[in-house]
C-alpha cells in the first residue's frame, strides 16, 4: 500500500444526499425566515421613509436612507460569499444575522438622522449575507437537481414581499410609529438565530494551515462599488453629469476596478476569483443577470409613483395594484423550479423568461395615462412572469457549474453583479424620468399656470388630482410620456440577455452534493494511517489486505468526515 510524502493538501471529493425530509423542511423554513429579513429590509421603509425623515428633521438628506443601505449589502455580498466557503456556512450566516438585529435596535432607537443612517449602513453589513448565505446553504444540503423547487420557493418570497413590505411598513406608521420597522426585526431575528443553530448543520470546510484572507480585494471592491453607485445616484439630480464630483468618482470607479482585477490576479485567496469567469456558464449568466437586474428595478422603481400620479389613487392602493406583477412572478418562480426539479431540464426557462420580459416593457410602453386599470395590472403581470421565469434558474445554473467548496463565492458574485445593475438601473431610469418630467412640465404647461402653486418639485397625488383639467391633464400626460417610454429602450437589454443565455451549456444537473474537503497529507498522517504489523499479528489479520474502517458521520456533528481509506 504506498502513501504519499507531500506536505501538500490532499483533495478529496464526497457524493453525499441530501438532508432527511422532515429536518430539511426545518432548515428550509429557517433559511425561509432569514431571506424575509433580508427582502422586508428593502421595502419595508419605502412608506414609512417620508413620516421618519420629517419628525428627525432631514429631509435633505432622505435619499440616504436608502443609498446607505444598497452601498453596504451590495459592498459586502462577494466578502460573505468568499469568507464562508473559507470559514464554513453556518458561524457566517449568525453573524450576519447579529449585525442585522445591531442595526435595528440602532434604527429603532435612533434620534437623528446621523443615527438613522449608520442604523441603515449596519443593517447592510449584515444584510449583504442574509440571501446570499441563505442560497449558498441549500446548495450545501440539497442537490442541483432538487434544488430548483427550492429556489423557486426562495424567489417568491421577494414577490411577497414586495407587496407586503409597502403595506406593512405604511400600517405600521400610521399606527403604533415608524420605529416598529426597526423593531419588528429584532423577533424575526432572534427566531432566525435560533433556528439557524438548531437545524443548519453543514459540514465545515477543513481549515488551511496558513488562510490567507483577501483584505487589500476587499477594500479596493468597496470603493469600486461604492463610487459607482453613487455616480449614478448623484448624476443628473444631485449634480451635473459632467461636474467636477461626478468626474471624480467615475475616474475613482475605473482606477480602483483596475486595482481589483490586479491585486485578485495575485493574491492566494480572492474575494472574487477570476477563474470564475473561465466558466463558460457563469460568465453567461452573470452577465444576462446584470441586465436583468437594470431591467426589473429600472421598471419597477418608479412604477407606483407612476401609478398614483396617472390614476389618482393613494400610496397603499399603489402598492396593492403592483400585486398582479408580484402574484405572476410568484407563481412563475415556483411552477418552473418544480419542472426544473421533475425534468433536470432548465435551460429554456430564462430563455422563454427574457422574451416574455421583453414582451412585458414593451406593452408597458405602449400605456397611456387614459388606458383602464385592468390594462396595467394585465401588462405588469406579464412583465413579472418573465422575470419570475429567470431570475431563480440563473442562480441555479451558476451554482451548477461549480464544486460546493465554490457554490458560496460563485453565489454571491452572481448577484454581486445583478444587484449592481438593480443600482446602476434603477439610479439611470430615474434620472432620464426626472429630466423628461421636467422638460415635459415646462413645455406643456399653460401660461396661466405660471401664477398657480404647480411645481415640479411640490407635486404630489393629492394635489394633482385637487386641479382643474386645464392643469391636471397636461401634468397626468407628462408623468406618462416621462416614463413609459423609457421602458421601449430597456427591451434591447432582454434581447442581448436572451442572445447570451442561448449560449449556455445545459449541464446535468448533479443528483448528489459533491464536497471536496482538503486535508494535510504529511509524513506522519501517512504514517499514523499504516497498520501495526503488531496489531496484525494480534489480530491475525493481512495489513495489505485489511486497513482502517471508514469514518461514520455523527449525526449530531458539524463536521463532515473524511474517509481514512486511501
Amino acid at each position: 500500500m504506498s502513501h504519499s510524502t507531500s506536505s501538500a493538501p490532499t483533495h478529496r471529493s464526497g457524493k453525499h444526499m441530501a438532508e432527511p425530509a422532515p429536518r430539511l423542511a426545518l432548515l428550509f423554513a429557517a433559511l425561509m425566515m432569514v431571506m424575509l429579513l433580508a427582502a422586508l429590509s428593502q421595502t419595508i421603509l419605502s412608506t414609512a421613509l417620508p413620516t421618519m425623515v420629517g419628525e428627525l428633521g432631514g429631509v435633505n438628506h432622505m435619499s440616504w436612507v436608502i443609498t446607505a443601505y444598497i452601498l453596504a449589502s451590495t459592498v459586502m455580498m462577494p466578502v460573505y460569499g468568499r469568507v464562508s466557503d473559507l470559514l464554513g456556512r453556518k458561524p457566517i450566516l449568525l453573524g450576519a444575522v447579529l449585525l442585522f438585529i445591531a442595526g435595528s435596535l440602532i434604527g429603532a432607537a435612533a434620534q437623528t438622522m446621523g443615527l438613522l443612517i449608520a442604523a441603515r449602513v449596519v443593517q447592510g453589513l449584515g444584510g449583504g449575507g442574509l440571501m446570499i448565505l441563505s442560497q449558498a446553504a441549500i446548495a450545501d444540503v440539497v442537490p442541483a437537481r432538487e434544488r430548483g423547487k427550492y429556489m423557486g420557493i426562495m424567489g417568491a418570497v421577494f414577490a411577497v414581499s414586495s407587496v407586503a413590505g409597502p403595506l406593512l411598513g405604511g400600517w405600521l406608521t400610521e399606527g403604533p410609529g415608524w420605529r416598529w420597522a426597526f423593531i419588528i426585526n429584532i423577533p424575526l431575528g432572534i427566531l432566525a438565530l435560533i433556528a439557524v443553530s438548531v437545524f443548519l448543520r453543514i459540514p465545515r470546510p477543513e481549515r488551511a494551515k496558513s488562510l490567507h484572507i483577501d483584505y487589500l480585494g476587499m477594500v479596493l471592491l468597496a470603493v469600486a462599488t461604492t463610487s459607482l453607485i453613487l455616480v449614478c445616484t448623484w448624476g443628473g439630480q444631485q449634480y451635473d453629469w459632467g461636474s467636477p464630483h461626478i468626474i471624480g468618482l467615475s475616474l475613482l470607479t475605473v482606477a480602483a476596478a483596475i486595482a481589483f482585477v490586479m491585486t485578485e490576479s495575485k493574491v492566494k485567496d480572492p474575494v472574487i476569483p477570476l477563474s470564475l469567469f473561465a466558466d463558460r456558464n457563469f460568465t453567461l449568466t452573470t452577465v444576462a443577470g446584470l441586465m436583468v437586474g437594470v431591467v426589473m428595478f429600472g421598471a419597477l422603481g418608479y412604477m407606483p409613483t407612476y401609478i398614483q400620479m396617472a390614476k389618482g389613487v393613494d400610496a397603499t392602493t399603489a402598492g396593492l395594484l403592483m400585486t398582479p406583477m408580484m402574484g405572476s412572478l410568484l407563481v412563475t418562480s415556483i411552477l418552473s423550479g418544480q419542472i426544473v426539479s421533475k425534468t433536470g431540464r432548465y435551460k429554456f426557462f430564462p430563455l422563454i423568461g427574457m422574451v416574455i420580459t421583453g414582451l412585458g416593457l414593451w406593452l408597458m410602453s405602449t400605456m397611456t395615462a387614459s388606458d383602464p386599470m385592468w390594462k396595467l395590472c394585465l401588462f405588469i403581470a406579464v412583465f413579472g412572469a418573465g422575470i419570475g421565469l429567470s431570475m431563480q434558474i440563473l442562480v441555479l445554473i451558476v451554482q451548477n457549474s461549480f464544486p460546493n467548496r465554490m457554490v458560496g463565492t460563485a453565489t454571491a458574485s452572481s448577484n454581486f453583479f445583478r444587484q449592481v445593475g438593480a443600482t446602476v438601473g434603477s439610479a439611470v431610469v430615474g434620472s432620464v424620468f426626472v429630466t423628461r418630467l421636467h422638460d415635459l412640465l415646462a413645455e406643456r404647461m399653460p401660461p396661466a399656470a405660471g401664477s398657480a402653486p404647480v411645481s415640479g418639485n411640490s407635486l404630489t397625488p393629492g394635489l394633482v388630482q385637487g386641479l382643474p383639467d386645464a392643469l391636471r391633464l397636461p401634468v397626468i400626460d407628462s408623468y406618462n410620456d416621462a416614463l413609459l417610454p423609457i421602458f421601449l429602450f430597456m427591451v434591447p437589454l432582454t434581447v442581448m440577455a436572451l442572445v447570451l443565455l442561448f449560449f449556455v451549456v445545459e449541464k446535468p444537473l448533479a443528483t448528489q452534493i459533491d464536497r471536496e474537503v482538503i486535508t494535510p497529507d504529511s509524513d506522519e498522517i501517512a504514517a499514523a494511517d499504516r497498520p501495526d504489523p503488531s496489531d496484525a499479528q494480534r489480530h491475525g489479520t493481512d495489513p495489505a489486505v485489511s486497513g482502517p474502517s471508514p469514518a461514520t458521520l455523527d449525526p449530531e456533528s458539524d463536521q463532515e468526515p473524511v474517509s481514512t481509506r486511501r
